[in-house]
């Protein structure tokens, strides 16, 4: 029986935009270590992109 991974709110926006871009499947089935570094950039950028204007959010708030 396996046991099932917590996912952290990063992990799961990580999913997230893997699944915007139409890069959840491969993820699923090869794993991240299968994403081009280009497919890796653009998931990190998005990530960085997201952050940022989450913690604009909070601060204005």
């Amino acid at each position: 029986m396996m046991k099932k991974k917590v996912l952290k709110p990063e992990d799961i926006m990580k999913y997230e935009i893997a699944e915007e871009l139409g890069l959840l499947d491969k993820v699923r089935e090869q794993g991240w270590k299968s994403l081009t570094s280009k497919e890796s950039g653009k998931i990190g950028g998005i990530i960085s992109k997201r952050n940022k204007e989450n913690k604009e959010k909070a601060g204005s708030k």
